[in-house]
């Protein structure tokens, strides 16, 4: 089989001028690494035969092509990375994954045992995908899921106080896969990022209440908690551990450690700082944001605590 970067760097997914030319490449990419399978007209699922560990991931076409600079899948580029094998769940439109050929397409997987052929499974995904990687977890008993920012569903009888994707909310969310804290059954275990800032995310977090689920608390990112972990250079290495089996909070709280170099954080550290009218603190947080963008060393021995007290 010819190698993975090889493929890729014949078949160039950032030449692609549109998302229907990107769609035909992986499909091209699919031939060679595993599968192509469209979905209805707002899904797609791309298999990358590797190793006995599959990194399951769900992810939007948009936001790969606007974020990423090698227009791959975030699961694509990890597993490919590690010899993993992948399935990422491709949505071309906000629906929550919640699509009859999505649906059948993951009890046609169970049907087949396919996911019993991996030792391993993981289930990422953040947002629509955080929910979609909590429900599907289902197909694979003794799974780990990670999701980051996920929705627990939005049936308006059951979060009736969420008023964001207000036409999502007329999905249907009650059939197969539908709740998705009740669908995290079979799961070994399930960590559930979420940003206390965020009010609506807390509260979806707050649903997902089994005893083998970890709520990992985030400090203040921002509203886009997976684009923010992304950009302190965070999710990766998260994704990475949790395959691995090797997960905890204080691995967890370690690495948002990274935040204090990051300027969109530090930046609004200062405003909050400032709203809350702490002076000594936002002078503290306005020459750590001042120090990062010089690229100094953030080693005063009181700046780690002191930065702590305000998120």
């Amino acid at each position: 089989m010819q190698n993975a970067e090889d493929i890729f760097r014949e078949i160039d997914l950032t030449r692609a001028p549109t998302e229907a030319e990107w769609l035909a490449r992986l499909d091209e990419i699919g031939d060679e690494l595993g599968a192509f399978t469209p979905l209805g007209q707002n899904h797609v699922g791309f298999f990358a035969d590797g190793d006995n560990t599959l990194l399951v991931s769900f992810e939007s076409v948009a936001d790969i092509r606007l974020q990423r600079p090698d227009q791959r899948p975030l699961g694509l580029a990890i597993a490919l990375r590690h010899g993993w094998s992948n399935l990422t769940m491709l949505a071309r439109a906000p629906r929550w994954y919640r699509d009859t050929e999505v649906l059948d397409f993951f009890d046609a997987q169970i049907d087949s045992a396919f996911f019993d052929s991996f030792s391993r499974v993981l289930f990422y995904g953040a947002g629509m995908g955080g929910y979609a990687a909590c429900a599907f977890s289902l197909a694979a008993p003794g799974s780990t899921v990670l999701a980051v920012a996920p929705q627990a569903t939005l049936d308006p009888a059951i979060v009736p106080w969420e008023r964001r994707f207000r036409r999502a909310r007329r999905l249907e969310f009650r059939s197969r896969f539908g709740y998705a804290p009740d669908m995290l059954e079979g799961a070994r275990n399930a960590f559930i990022v979420y940003d206390g800032a965020q009010r609506s995310d807390a509260m979806h977090a707050a649903l997902f209440r089994q005893p083998f689920v970890t709520l990992l608390r985030s400090p203040a990112l921002g509203r886009d908690t997976g684009q923010a972990l992304t950009r302190i250079g965070a999710l990766d290495t998260l994704i990475e551990t949790a395959a691995r089996g090797r997960m905890t909070p204080a691995r967890f709280h370690d690495l948002m450690r990274r935040r204090r170099d990051d300027t969109a954080y530090l930046d609004a550290l200062v405003r909050r700082c400032v709203q809350r009218r702490h002076p000594a603190l936002t002078v503290i947080a306005a020459q750590a944001a001042l120090a990062a963008r010089r690229g100094d060393d953030l080693s005063h021995p009181q700046m780690p605590d002191q930065l702590e007290l305000t998120d």
